[in-house]
């Protein structure tokens, strides 16, 4: 695990600058967003999930609601573009990731770091938990190298027969590796690196 300057202090300290002023700003986005779902759907703006924090402690995840009411009791919990419980206007924020922005709020209240390896569900948790037992070391983030690396993760999963068994024995083993390669390079400069990845692949 990671004991430098930045791990210790450094990372909170840019965590609560960055997302403070991230949250001031995106509020007229906020606002749009919470009217589109509402319109489009009536139901509640937000979707919280129970996701295994740092050292395994449960935190609730959010994010804009994107999906059907339920949805998480009427189907897998990953999900291909192709996802009927997937509403009209969260197939708009999915493609433009903007259902993750109220992580920042996630981040404002120390359950996760703006960068770091991106939470899991217990289910695919308890699967790899030796894995993530070095892995929740750290403080899981927003955005990370496999957030990068599987941004069209939905799209990949099209093609599969079986999501569930694909997710587990195709996809997840390289998210493990790669919040890894994370571990090892964490500093300053690579959560710059990543964070400036991630708005480039946004905007495109």
């Amino acid at each position: 695990m990671p004991n430098n300057f930045y791990f210790r202090y450094g990372k909170r300290i840019f965590d609560l600058i960055l997302s403070s002023i991230s949250v001031v700003v995106l509020i007229p986005l906020f606002i749009f967003i919470a009217l589109l779902i509402k319109i489009d759907d009536s139901g509640t703006v937000f979707y919280r999930q129970k996701r295994i924090g740092q050292n395994f402690k449960p935190i609730n995840f959010i994010k804009f609601r994107t999906m059907v009411k339920d949805a998480d009791k009427k189907g897998l919990q990953v999900t291909r573009t192709a996802d009927e419980r997937i509403t009209r206007a969260g197939r708009f924020l999915r493609r433009f990731k903007l259902d993750e922005l109220p992580q920042f709020f996630n981040v404002l209240s120390g359950d996760i770091s703006i960068v770091g390896p991106r939470p899991e569900v217990e289910e695919y948790v308890m699967i790899f938990k030796e894995e993530y037992g070095n892995i929740l070391q750290v403080k899981p983030g927003i955005t990370d190298f496999a957030a990068l690396y599987y941004r069209d993760e939905e799209n990949i999963l099209n093609s599969y027969a079986d999501t569930h068994q694909a997710y587990i024995e195709q996809i997840l083993p390289e998210k493990i590796k790669l919040y890894h390669k994370y571990i090892k390079e964490m500093s300053f400069l690579t959560d710059l690196k990543i964070i400036a990845g991630t708005a480039r692949s946004m905007i495109k």
